[in-house]
């Protein structure tokens, strides 16, 4: 491997890891504030996605479609916390697991019959459609390393969110003692909603982000859900930090483990037999890296509460 591929395939899995960061960091706001469980947070990824693609389509602009992934992801979390969610704070996690696995399978079928069966296909804005030199000769899509730009500024903006307002304040306060806060004034009903409002409009940003690279279809968000919730447990459920670093790790490990595993193979089996165990084994390392860390350290690499 040439020092430009495996620099462009880094490169690819930060650009994965950023975009697992945005939909792990809601997920992980969520359950870390609210205790809750919310396997239908890719579809809020799916819904960001296909406003994006819509409303870019209609309009000619990718910057609107942005807007309005953010603005109509956090309208849906709202709504869905104040209709559904809300009630579900009391109950055990497999009743909230079937719930929310009940809204994967209502939000699915409401995209597919508002927008079709047919996947949908953004076109990169064209301020972003070229390509940067990297060492070595290669290009790299300005557009990816835009998005790992956005993930890096937006960590750093719910950084500041988180522990230098007095929202994040709340939050914190939310995560060690939701009783304490809710006697001392503050309306915990209110403080739930714009959380989970929060973590809907950046899962709505991810799907938006990644439509432009993929397509847009029904079902998207559901293998992303399981790769957030990876990058929650390896880097502590409730810690934005974690989510991070957490999702880096995964997307790295993810990318290049598709490259340098069947390659390793291939010096003492034979090229087929080499791409067949390397894939397998590639596909199986994100679990076997979380294992591995979960046994050394249970709670993660951060506890909970670290920002």
């Amino acid at each position: 491997m040439t020092l430009a591929l495996f620099i462009e395939q880094l490169l690819n899995g930060i650009q994965f890891g950023v975009m697992l960061f945005l939909m792990a960091a809601g997920l992980t706001l969520v359950f870390g504030v609210m205790g809750l469980i919310n396997l239908a947070h890719g579809s809020l990824y799916m819904i960001g996605a296909f406003l994006c693609a819509t409303v870019a389509l209609a309009t000619g602009s990718f910057w609107l479609g942005l807007v309005a992934s953010l603005a109509g992801a956090a309208a849906a979390g709202a709504i869905v916390e104040i209709v559904v969610i809300r009630r579900l704070y009391d109950r055990d996690h497999l009743d909230q697991v079937l719930a929310t696995f009940a809204l994967i399978l209502i939000f699915s079928e409401g995209t597919r019959w508002v927008f079709g069966s047919f996947p949908l296909y953004l076109d990169i804005p064209a301020a972003l459609q070229g390509a940067v030199s990297l060492p070595g000769g290669a290009q790299y899509p300005l557009y990816r390393l835009s998005i790992i730009v956005v993930g890096v500024l937006i960590a750093f903006g719910l950084y500041l969110l988180i522990s230098r307002t007095r929202l994040g304040m709340r939050i914190r306060a939310g995560e060690s003692d939701r009783e304490m806060i809710g006697a001392l004034g503050v309306d915990i009903r209110t403080l739930y909603t714009v959380v989970f409002a929060l973590g809907a409009a950046l899962a709505g940003l991810a799907g938006a982000l990644v439509g432009a690279i993929q397509s847009v279809q029904v079902g998207m968000g559901e293998p992303v859900l399981i790769l957030a919730f990876v990058v929650i447990v390896i880097g502590g459920i409730g810690s934005i930090k974690g989510a991070l670093i957490g999702a880096i790790l995964v997307g790295v490990v993810d990318t290049l483990g598709r490259i340098l595993l069947p390659n390793f193979f291939e010096l003492f089996m034979g090229p087929s037999q080499a791409t067949s165990v390397g894939s397998a084994l590639a596909s199986m390392a994100i679990y076997i890296l979380m294992a591995i860390i979960l046994a050394v350290k249970p709670q993660g690499l951060f506890a909970a509460g670290s920002q």
